[in-house]
């Protein structure tokens, strides 16, 4: 259990100068009042704040930071707190800085095909509002229900859609940000192009909460496709499914979707939610597409076939809509399903180059038998992203000690086949101890320079990137 000690108390003198700057409704620092925001959705890491705040506007920000800069007091900006790296964990106390309340979507415009949101606004609102004007918002993180557009922005968070879409840094045109000084910055704007100064947009993208406080953004949007379908093919040994993602992108296919569940999340998915899905498979691959309708069937039967031609037991294309979701819900309900197998379900996520991908999946199963822990793997097929998840009980010192241990070999492993310790949940403190193999110590410097140069009393969101 990655437990910090207490914060120190909130002084009674900064209470009141928060309550006189966001209200004395917005300002709770009783142990009750305080739980749920001493953790996120990483499981054995632990931290009380000493005050947490809900500001309501960009001055209220502003007037926080400034504060909390004179004083030396921590800051953690929060969103939902659904992040799996531990981001929005208070290690050192101080004010949780919590930006649901500035949940607006400021405006979505037609002609130039953005939108401009405050933080709170959730992943989901955003795409519902732009589907309802025929745009599409492409980033799909598996949270989007919940996830925040700032929280998504801090972490640059991907989702089902990354191979064909991106990830959320494509999409981030511009940001109002506050700075742990309290000066206000607008960074880019509403141009797809403009190379004026460093870009800071795409710096504050994926910074994690480390050198400011993103108030507003705005975001690229698309045209929504016309037509979309998936389909499924199991597999006998996920080293096939790898070599029919390889296969389909070689027959120049970039899949809106291409997800994998090994045979452990086949079964928990299966018990789960009942989908009928094959439980005598070694993996289960989906893939997706979407386009113009003629283009889109002929693409899904297509993979279908290549997947047949690489092994696969069965192969089909989806029917309605309907049974097409379906599909994407057996996906989305993987980390759901894995945890009602067990109190505690460590979710990690390491990237590696996607002809990797198979290799990758016999390391992670190997490790676990080594370290004696239940490891389930499901991921992004397409990019080479996987999230290797650990289900044990609470209490177990020692199975969380050896599933600590067997993660910390997965991490190595991936950086041995060319890979990373994070595909898109970020480092926040889960990963910080590995974040030096992964960049190296000069590099590692220069992030902690440029931190200094953002927040010289080094209060936004202390013990992450930059630390």
């Amino acid at each position: 259990m990655k437990t910090a000690p207490a914060g120190e108390p909130m002084d009674t003198a900064v209470l009141r100068e928060l309550r006189a700057i966001v209200g004395a409704d917005h300002v709770r620092h009783a142990d009750g009042d305080v739980t749920a925001y001493t953790r996120d959705a990483t499981p054995l890491f632990h931290a009380r704040p000493g005050a947490v705040v809900h500001p309501a506007s960009t001055d209220e920000v502003a007037a926080v930071l400034r504060l909390a800069s004179a004083r030396s007091i921590p800051v953690v900006p929060r969103g939902a707190g659904s992040n799996l790296c531990s981001g929005t964990v208070p290690l050192t106390g101080g004010i949780v800085l919590v930006l649901t309340r500035l949940d607006r979507i400021l405006e979505l415009s037609d002609d130039e095909l953005l939108a401009v949101c405050q933080p709170g606004v959730t992943c989901a609102a955003l795409a519902d509002a732009a589907a309802a004007r025929g745009l599409l918002y492409a980033p799909d993180p598996g949270s989007r229900s919940v996830a925040t557009i700032g929280g998504t922005v801090a972490t640059c968070a991907g989702g089902l859609r990354g191979l064909k879409y991106g990830v959320t840094r494509n999409y981030v045109l511009g940001t109002e940000t506050v700075l742990a000084t309290g000066e206000v910055i607008r960074t880019g704007g509403r141009l797809w192009k403009d190379v004026a100064g460093y870009d800071l947009t795409r710096l504050l993208t994926g910074s994690e909460g480390t050198l400011g406080v993103i108030t507003e953004v705005t975001l690229a949007l698309l045209p929504a496709p016309p037509a979309g379908g998936n389909g499924l093919a199991y597999f006998p040994h996920l080293a096939d499914a790898g070599r029919a993602v390889a296969d389909i992108i070689a027959a120049g296919i970039v899949p809106a979707t291409l997800e994998f569940l090994d045979a452990k999340c086949v079964q928990a998915v299966e018990e789960f939610a009942r989908l009928g899905l094959r439980r005598d498979a070694g993996a289960l691959l989906i893939f997706g597409d979407d386009g113009e309708a003629a283009a889109v069937t002929g693409r899904l039967t297509r993979m279908a076939e290549l997947c047949l031609a690489a092994g696969a037991i069965e192969a089909t294309v989806a029917g309605p809509a309907a049974e097409s979701e379906a599909l994407l819900a057996a996906r989305r309900c993987t980390l759901p399903a894995l945890s009602r197998l067990g109190s505690i379900t460590i979710l990690e996520d390491v990237g590696v180059p996607r002809p990797q991908i198979a290799a990758m999946v016999g390391h992670i199963d190997a490790i676990a038998d080594r370290y004696d822990v239940s490891i389930a793997t499901f991921g992004h097929a397409g990019d080479g992203n996987l999230h290797p998840t650990c289900v044990i009980e609470p209490g177990d010192d020692e199975a969380i000690e050896r599933a600590h241990r067997a993660f910390a070999e997965i991490f190595r492993t991936a950086m041995s086949l060319g890979g990373t310790i994070t595909g898109e949940h970020g480092v926040g403190a889960a990963k910080l101890p590995y974040l030096a193999e992964r960049l190296g110590t000069a590099q590692l410097d220069l992030l902690r320079r440029i931190k200094a140069a953002f927040d010289p009393a080094g209060v936004l969101n202390p013990g992450k990137v930059g630390s």
